[in-house]
């Protein structure tokens, strides 16, 4: 695949390039909701769109929540510094997931729409930045990934999403879900455009304590593992794609093993345990004084005071902050915090035996595409048991990416490839050699935009 980043020479952009672009994508955001606001002063550098839980300088960021309405950061997040340094023109905040509570893109003002067809679900959270690298054809987005929320909308929308290792990207000016598990990664139509945004994103940055200065390898593997537990409940269709998939892989000289890690069966639970413990803390802060919205009144009591706040959390976050309340308290914290720290880092070692010797891989997700008035009518445990293959890498921290590599009932499907910690652009050059393998093309665009 070529580099759409190379192609793009703003010197030869007409000076109302910019304008078209922002006119015609306003106009198409109506219907898909891949925008939460625009940059009406864009006037020059490749497009680049930032979720809206990342902090851009005199940009309302509000992580699509209320409680968050107003907030214009008095900064950039490091990300955003250093794209802007490299001649990146920002676009956007994308839509999401409220502060990254979902899967599809559905737990928002307003719900993200496929760009295959509006009826579906564009994944999440970083829904918006799916749909807008999608239709865009020249563009990256800057998202973010908890536990999938990178890897989940690049399957559904049929784009390239890369999530680094945790660390690799300073996540300075990230408006945080779960500190030990946030990751800030990237959506491309091509993985050669993501490796391009993440040369420039990579390095210490003293604003972050846990950003590294550490040098990522390129270092190939020739045999993929496939985990078994990870197979089972996998759609029918979406298995036979993946079976033929793993087809082309061994046409390509490289060798599948299957392995078993019962282990791997326990992510869930200790991600929502972890990731709940940590969103409540962190979602303290949001009080009705200093960020977003704001309580006026202050002749109410202590307690209708913040309840008037806190009224601005949608149903989600509200789920969340009671669950990370209660696992975190001292009557309960060894019983299933505690427990889930034990967990990951098992989890994490396991995964790291087999990464020594192979990539791992899987479908994106166990279901194809599905509609919103279905995700709707699901269960939060039903919810969550559909992130139980983008887990797993997340909750370890593991550099992985998505990419589309067939379409199903005309919506694209993605596998996901799991690499060793720093060893990121190792799967981006196998995803590289896959492109230039099977010459994948996208079937879906809104013109020369």
């Amino acid at each position: 695949m070529k580099s759409y980043i190379a192609e793009f020479d703003t010197k030869e952009k007409p000076k109302d390039y910019y304008n078209k672009l922002l006119e015609n994508l306003k106009e198409k955001n109506r219907e898909l909701n891949a925008f939460n606001n625009f940059n009406d002063s864009l006037h020059g550098g490749f497009p680049f769109s930032v979720k809206d839980n990342i902090c851009v300088k005199g940009v309302e960021s509000t992580a699509s929540s209320k409680i968050l309405k107003t907030y214009k950061p008095p900064f950039n997040a490091t990300v955003v510094e250093r794209l802007q340094k490299n001649n990146f023109g920002f676009l956007g905040k994308t839509n999401m997931d409220e502060f990254g509570f979902g899967s599809f893109g559905i737990n928002c003002e307003a719900p993200a729409h496929n760009p295959f067809n509006s009826d579906y679900v564009a994944g999440g959270s970083s829904s918006g930045a799916a749909i807008a690298t999608a239709i865009l054809k020249y563009h990256v987005a800057v998202a973010e990934s908890t536990g999938g929320s990178i890897s989940s909308p690049a399957a559904f929308c049929g784009v390239v999403g890369f999530t680094p290792t945790y660390g690799v990207v300073s996540r300075n000016g990230l408006i945080d879900y779960a500190n030990s598990l946030d990751k800030i990664g990237f959506m491309a139509r091509s993985a050669i455009d993501v490796r391009k945004v993440l040369n420039m994103s990579t390095g210490r940055d003293t604003k972050d304590t846990t950003s590294l200065d550490v040098r990522l390898t390129d270092e190939p593997k020739i045999q993929f593992s496939v985990i078994n537990q990870l197979m089972n409940g996998l759609d029918g269709k979406i298995r036979s794609a993946f079976d033929k998939f793993l087809e082309k892989l061994k046409g390509m000289d490289y060798k599948v093993n299957y392995v078993d890690l019962k282990e791997i069966e326990a992510a869930i639970p200790a991600y929502y345990v972890i990731s709940a413990a940590e969103a409540s803390t962190n979602l303290a802060r949001y009080t009705g004084f200093k960020y977003g919205f704001k309580v006026n009144d202050f002749s109410k009591k202590y307690n209708d005071f913040f309840t008037e706040a806190r009224k601005q959390f949608g149903a989600e976050a509200k789920r969340r902050i009671i669950l990370g309340t209660f696992v975190r308290s001292a009557s309960v914290k060894n019983r299933y915090y505690i427990r889930a720290l034990k967990v990951r880092a098992m989890l994490n070692e396991k995964m790291r035996r087999i990464l020594r010797e192979s990539f791992i891989v899987s479908p994106t997700m166990p279901i194809t595409t599905p509609k919103i008035a279905d995700i709707e009518k699901l269960s939060p445990v039903q919810n969550y048991a559909l992130d139980i293959l983008t887990i797993p890498p997340n909750l370890c921290g593991l550099p992985h990416i998505s990419f589309p590599y067939d379409y199903i009932g005309g919506m694209p499907i993605g596998a996901q490839v799991i690499g060793e910690h720093f060893n990121d652009y190792a799967v981006i050059s196998f995803v590289e050699n896959w492109e230039r393998k099977f010459k994948y093309k996208f079937r879906y665009n809104i013109g020369a935009l």
